[in-house]
């Protein structure tokens, strides 16, 4: 894909993704989820969802990426296409005050939306960064674990995306991902519809492409947990137009090799 072709793609979903942060109403098809609610259906307990700041669950996404990562005490969190911050504030209560959790996206509005959360609720080990995920503003080796919410489907290198993800991990770091896949080839129909895009369809890859990616990248241990019963709300993102039997959203996880970190610092020893 050209540089003109990927910066153009980086403008739909950002313009797309500011309309929906600053909307009180319901927004466009796809998995915007113009209905908070309905991330209890993508995996989100009651008790997770009332402990979050006002504004931080925006009903997006396609899992809870939070969940499968089996995040612990003092862990370095990155989240990839942060958002209102849902995941990053479930994150950091799971790290703890000696933890610290970062998210990165490419929508100003959505980062004053997160930060005005923190700010909030008085969260202290989260952060918040303007960034592209192909491009991430973070050092090195810097965190131990990389989530990511109904995101990488949206980027139009997710080769590079895969190697920033693997770049900044530290020696045994993890990558613990929900998205969208490819699970039949993608009609004509939902590739000439420029919502289905930024509404987490069409950039979809298939499931063998996808774990070709990450090794590429260098990670080992890679599986793509493909889970059909999201079918049953994937039907709802642009309803009559069969999304849902061309797509369906997985559990990815990846390891990056070496020895795991037990403390913060020692990623590099």
């Amino acid at each position: 894909m050209t540089t003109d072709k990927n910066t153009d793609v980086r403008d739909s979903v950002r313009t797309h993704y500011a309309a929906i942060s600053t909307s009180t109403g319901s927004c466009a098809p796809g998995c915007c989820g113009s209905n908070p609610d309905a991330s209890l259906a993508l995996g989100y307990s009651e008790t997770e969802l009332a402990a979050l700041p006002d504004g931080a669950n925006l009903g997006l996404g396609c899992g809870n990426p939070t969940a499968i990562a089996a995040l612990s005490p003092g862990e370095r969190v990155l989240d990839l296409g942060s958002g209102g911050g849902i995941d990053c504030f479930l994150a950091a209560k799971r790290v703890g005050a000696k933890g610290k959790v970062i998210g990165v996206d490419m929508t100003p509005e959505m980062l004053q939306r997160a930060r005005a959360a923190a700010q909030r609720m008085k969260v202290t080990n989260v952060e918040f960064r303007l960034g592209e995920i192909e491009h991430l503003p973070l050092a090195d080796g810097s965190v131990d674990v990389v989530l990511s919410n109904c995101v990488v489907n949206l980027s139009p290198d997710k080769e590079q995306v895969f190697r920033e993800a693997f770049r900044v991990l530290g020696k045994g770091g993890r990558l613990a991902i929900s998205d969208v896949v490819a699970t039949a080839p993608m009609p004509a129909s939902l590739l000439a519809h420029g919502a289905t895009l930024s509404g987490c369809v069409s950039g979809a890859t298939p499931v063998a492409e996808l774990e070709a990616m990450l090794k590429a990248a260098g990670f080992i241990d890679v599986n793509v947990d493909v889970k059909a019963e999201s079918r049953a709300f994937i039907k709802d993102w642009f309803p009559g137009s069969g999304a849902e039997d061309v797509v369906a959203s997985a559990v990815i996880t990846a390891q990056k090799p070496g020895r795991a970190c037990c403390a913060p610092g020692c990623c590099d020893s």
